[in-house]
């Protein structure tokens, strides 16, 4: 795996949008998780424009149930200030681990990804560098939960991550997933199955000592639940008070000044 440099930022960046969102039911009978009005406006507004503040520039949608009505919503991005490309799951649902492999021909060799549901407060510039000097295929922020917010599923330890169990979590395990994780596509290429998590990735890459970790102290907000919509919409509306989110936008990023590169795959990027 090369080195990265100073100039690969900004990465391009994976948001995972294509959930079932069953928890928030009936509110997404017919809505995707990611268009819920929040503080005012689909959750996805809000969410694009902070990334945009960020730095970031190029974002890649990973959908699946009611994929179509993200895109008709969000477009080009350009209203947001960033440049949006799609990916679609198709007939079958990919799991997360099969949405981003089935966008790798958009996101390059070293990417972000992070949960579409989730509002995070960690600059990523950061986390980003983190990766780039870690020398490690993969990376992931955690947050010394001790499961106040959900049940911890990371052992860390010294900027690694030694264990990852969503599913069977153990008393030495005081962190959580973050949310945010960079990656290199050499983690996702070779996996057997169409079809998979990325818990099953995270996984495997800690018990061969193959996954970095960031550790964050700002908790995480996410949408996937009633009463964490009710947290995340509040936590929004602070942050406009001080720094107005909604607005009319970004100004449109003129397409010029994206980082060019494969973003179709044939070499050729994407206008």
């Amino acid at each position: 795996m090369l080195a990265l440099s100073a100039t690969d930022w900004p990465p391009r960046l994976a948001i995972l949008a294509g959930g079932l969102a069953t928890r928030l039911r009936p509110l997404t009978n017919a809505t995707p998780k990611s268009l819920i009005p929040v503080a005012g406006e689909p959750f996805l507004a809000h969410l694009l424009r902070h990334l945009r503040s960020q730095g970031l520039r190029e974002i890649v949608l990973c959908c699946g149930y009611l994929g179509e009505q993200i895109e008709a919503f969000a477009g080009d991005g350009r209203r947001f200030g960033v440049r949006l490309l799609y990916s679609h799951d198709g007939d079958q649902p990919l799991g997360t681990g099969g949405a981003v492999r089935a966008a790798l021909p958009l996101l390059g060799r070293r990417f972000l990804v992070m949960y579409g549901d989730s509002w995070l407060n960690e600059p990523i510039q950061p986390v980003w560098q983190a990766f780039a000097a870690c020398r490690k295929p993969a990376l992931m922020t955690v947050f010394q939960n001790r499961n106040r917010w959900g049940a911890s599923n990371v052992e860390f330890r010294r900027g690694a991550v030694i264990r990852y169990d969503k599913e069977n979590p153990r008393a030495a395990m005081h962190h959580i997933d973050y949310g945010l994780e960079a990656m290199d596509a050499s983690v996702l290429e070779y996996w057997i199955r169409q079809s998979f998590d990325l818990s099953e990735v995270w996984s495997a890459l800690a018990d061969y000592s193959l996954l970095a970790g960031f550790e964050t102290r700002d908790r995480f907000y996410e949408i996937g639940s009633l009463f964490g919509l009710q947290e995340t919409e509040a936590a929004i509306a602070a942050r406009r008070d001080v720094s107005p989110l909604s607005g009319h936008g970004a100004a449109p990023l003129p397409l010029a000044a994206t980082r060019p590169g494969p973003l179709d795959g044939s070499g050729e990027a994407l206008l």
